[in-house]
């Protein structure tokens, strides 16, 4: 079980992923998991979000979907991106394995971690990330981290 990848890879995963679903996605700007989806979409990565009470509702400019299933088939997820409490995770899992055949990655967000998710994951040949954030992961291993972990955008000689 993967509960501290080496930065190859994460880099690796970061770098093949090409789409995301984003479950657990918020509408609400302050949200992590919005400001999350958002960054990654402005990033490249197509952002599928997942979320049964705002289904059928446009973020980034894609539909969201009440779950795994209803993501339409030719839509090949590479990568679940979990923003539920860590014992909500085993269902996701179940739902990816049974509906995205082209799935890769489990992720599971800052704080989320499910032994018995991962495992099943992980005995069905997908990579799997626990209790880390790929906005992060992206800012640091792709330079763009600042201070508090953010990229303001602004650039200064100060300090």
């Amino acid at each position: 079980m993967t509960t501290s990848p080496s930065d190859d890879l994460l880099r690796k995963i970061l770098k093949e992923t090409k789409v995301i679903a984003c479950v657990g996605v918020s509408l609400n700007p302050v949200r992590p998991s919005y400001f999350v989806a958002r960054y990654l979409s402005l990033k490249g990565y197509r952002v599928i979000p997942v979320n049964p009470g705002h289904a059928g509702k446009v973020l980034f400019g894609e539909t969201i979907y009440p779950d795994l299933a209803a993501i339409p088939k030719d839509i090949k997820v590479d990568l679940v991106d979990i923003f539920r409490r860590s014992e909500h995770v085993l269902p996701i899992v179940l739902a990816a394995l049974a509906n995205l055949p082209d799935v890769k990655t489990i992720w599971m967000q800052i704080g989320v971690e499910n032994a018995e998710a991962a495992e099943l994951a992980e005995n069905h040949g997908l990579q799997v990330i626990q209790n880390r954030c790929p906005k992060i992961e992206y800012q640091r291993l792709f330079g763009e981290l600042r201070m508090g972990g953010f990229n303001t955008g602004i650039i200064s000689s100060k300090l």
